[in-house]
């Protein structure tokens, strides 16, 4: 009986294009439209693009195919693959690592989301408080962090095709429809010639070690891998499906989407002569006072932080799952049952970062790295360090554990012509990920 239930509950995405929706959603979130763009601004734009592009080829996609790969194989969530491929191993504690990241990423994650939401409405209304003020506001801060965690809830606990992949098919497109506008109105502007000037005409005389080094961190982030996402979708692909192909369509889609959040920023930043080096408030501070000064600058602003939100939900939505598969899998839990107790956990892990925005001021002065805030600790011990650690982990584990010459079969099905990009993948995963991934690992100790 249980085991009938676990079967029904799981499911398979109904084609690939589902997948393709539902995975670049999970890797698109903040970190694209909020993230990037600040980095690229602090980093002397062009350039720092350029070496995004490059680190997502040599980092993102490998590692993306590699997880694709683990999941579809095993047909399991990120602790019962690594169990599956390698019984009785400690390796499975990579697994558990995944899930409590994902579900601590959920946690604060939900809690920065739920901000946009808010953001619509303050937009539209023309209300000019501050960043500070709003989320020190714990009236509007706690109730817009938990109906985020509802609505992420909402869609997951519907399952596969009509949960998470009918709802990416909604999201995704409309996300695209929101980018392509609000680009149309920033690159009209008067003097947004200066921003795009800035973002593609390169000045590599200005790039520094560090520059590369964010470039890394920045393309290894954006992508969402680590934490066994990727695993966990993987698992519910068709054997039918390629999976270099959707891997690649994946690393695509996200890093299309980061680039195009850059063609919405710059040419406003630019027209409006400010400073695209801003920082992280470039969205919640130094927009806001952008938008008021466009024609129909109310409506455009809610629009974006529609965007962003649209965009943050895509994400939760795959955060919730990697623990709800590993219940519903591992335990045999209903999924419902599943997605509102991993749901109610995360919410409760979240509440000391919503209240370490400026509602409990001995949360935002904490010794800590990542800015002293609670959430700015929990932001820089999991998205950071534990992702790059799980990164570096499942690179180690398919190519000197599993080995590429047993992976090799589950990746040829689907694509019998996959021919030399198997030794391509084997050096890759081998060698070049982990070294990469170690050497962020090694910059972000330093940096502290």
């Amino acid at each position: 009986m249980a085991t009938e239930g676990r079967e029904i509950d799981r499911g398979e995405w109904s084609s690939k294009v589902g997948f393709i929706l539902a995975a670049a959603g999970s890797a698109i979130g903040l970190g694209n439209i909020w993230r990037f763009p600040y980095v690229t601004g602090q980093n002397g734009g062009a350039a720092f693009l350029i070496l995004y592009l490059v680190c997502v080829l040599l980092i993102g996609v490998p590692v993306m195919i590699a997880e694709l790969t683990i999941g579809r194989y095993s047909r399991k969530n990120p602790v019962g693959a690594f169990g599956a491929i390698k019984p009785g191993s400690w390796w499975k504690i990579v697994g558990y690592l995944g899930v409590l990241t994902g579900v601590c990423i959920l946690s604060y994650y939900t809690v920065m989301a739920g901000y946009t939401i808010g953001y619509i409405v303050k937009t539209l209304i023309g209300n000019e408080t501050s960043f500070s003020a709003f989320t020190s506001n714990g009236r509007l801060a706690i109730p817009l962090f938990l109906l985020f965690s509802v609505l992420t809830v909402l869609v997951v606990q519907g399952g596969i095709r009509n949960g998470i992949e009918r709802w990416a098919k909604i999201l995704m497109p409309l996300l695209l429809l929101l980018l392509v506008l609000l680009i149309i109105r920033s690159v009209t502007l008067e003097g947004a010639g200066r921003g795009l000037a800035f973002y593609f005409k390169p000045d590599f005389g200005k790039v520094t070690g560090k520059t590369v080094l964010a470039a890394l961190g920045q393309a290894f982030f954006s992508l969402s891998l680590g934490m066994g996402a990727m695993i966990t979708y993987g698992s519910y692909l068709s054997k039918r499906d390629n999976i270099v192909t959707s891997g690649c369509y994946v690393a695509l889609f996200d890093t299309m989407i980061a680039v195009m959040a850059g063609l919405i920023i710059f040419p406003a930043l630019f027209a409006m002569n400010m400073n695209p080096a801003e920082g992280p408030g470039l969205v919640f501070e130094v927009l806001p006072r952008i938008f008021p000064q466009l024609p129909a600058g109310n409506i455009i602003g809610a629009a974006f932080f529609l965007l962003l939100s649209i965009a943050a939900l895509t994400s939760t939505i795959s955060l919730l799952e990697v623990a709800t598969a590993y219940l519903v899998d591992e335990k045999h839990w209903l999924r419902r049952r599943a997605v509102w107790i991993v749901a109610g956990l995360s919410f409760c892990l979240g509440l000391p970062s919503a209240l370490s925005q400026g509602i409990v001021p001995a949360l935002a002065e904490l010794p800590l790295p990542g800015g002293g805030s609670f959430l700015g600790f929990m932001d820089w011990l999991f998205a950071n360090v534990m992702l790059a650690v799980g990164a570096i982990l499942i690179s180690i584990f398919f190519g000197w554990v599993w080995k590429m010459k047993a992976a090799a079969e589950e990746i040829r099905t689907g694509n019998p012509r996959v021919g030399r990009l198997l030794l391509v993948l084997d050096i890759m995963l081998r060698f070049v990920c982990p070294i990469l991934i170690l050497v962020v690992l090694v910059y972000l100790f330093i940096s502290v």
